[in-house]
């Protein structure tokens, strides 16, 4: 019995700030609402400690789908302070959401940011054959976003 496609993203950026101020921005549950598009109406439920730990379980809610709300619980399973994260979704969208986050200082004043997932899709093998029509340009969609709003974030400190 096949799980389907393990799917990959990767994205990287440079923004022009010391390691630890990147560092505190990304380790905090909150700030990432501020990086997702509104149209997906991110929240988190639970009530989170200012910086992620091991173990650490976060309840958002998202509008992926047609502006249709889905929990989506994702445990913090590996930090590696301050360079490396991941978060594990548990419940939600996807099959598996496997999200390792790298933060390596290049300069005093600068700091590359990685992100690399790995997702399975629901519904295999019909969610891999929308994959490159529906999941990839949202995926795309939302990090891009990302990217832009880290340079207006990071730009203006």
């Amino acid at each position: 019995m096949s799980f389907g496609i393990i799917h990959t993203l990767e994205t990287e950026i440079t923004i022009p700030v010391p390691h630890n101020v990147a560092w505190d921005f990304f380790s905090s549950p909150l700030n990432l609402r501020e990086i997702t598009p509104a149209e997906l109406d991110f929240r988190v439920i639970t009530k989170v400690p200012e910086k992620i730990h091991p173990g650490l379980m976060i309840e958002y809610r998202v509008r992926p789908v047609l502006g249709i709300p889905m929990p989506w619980l994702t445990e913090i399973t590996h930090v590696r302070e301050p360079y490396y994260f991941v978060d594990e979704q548990r419940l939600g969208p996807y099959r598996i959401w496997h999200h390792e986050h790298f933060l390596e200082p290049i300069g005093p004043e600068a700091t590359r940011v990685r992100d690399l997932v790995h997702y399975v899709l629901p519904i295999s093998p019909l969610g891999d054959i929308v994959h490159p029509w529906v999941v990839a340009p949202q995926l795309k969609k939302i990090f891009d976003y990302r990217k832009q709003k880290l340079e207006k974030i990071f730009t203006a400190v």
